[in-house]
């Protein structure tokens, strides 16, 4: 009887929902575009690193603009919050300032 109670109940597993099939997906695709984003605006962090060792004015507040621009629409986007990217393009701004 008990050996039959146990057969019954392991068909019976729970299945997801279509729901739920959907939302994995949806975070899964999600993931993946926001990952990329962040490389990119990491590249572009990084690009401008080294345009500051280099010491090239017009170089220097291009790839600025650039980091700007990204971080701006991470934010709209809601892959950054707001804070993070003022704190980023506020230190990034000290940089150039710095003799």
């Amino acid at each position: 009887m008990a050996e039959e109670k146990k057969e019954n109940g392991e068909k019976k597993a729970k299945q997801r929902k279509p729901s739920a099939l959907k939302r994995d997906l949806q975070s899964k695709k999600r993931n993946l575009k926001n990952r990329s984003f962040k490389a990119k605006v990491h590249s572009a962090v990084r690009s401008f690193h080294e345009t500051i060792s280099q010491k090239d004015n017009a170089a220097t507040k291009s790839k600025l603009n650039d980091v700007y621009s990204l971080m701006d629409k991470g934010v709209k986007k809601g892959i950054f919050k707001t804070n993070k990217a003022n704190r980023v393009k506020s230190r990034l701004q000290a940089l150039t300032k710095r003799p």
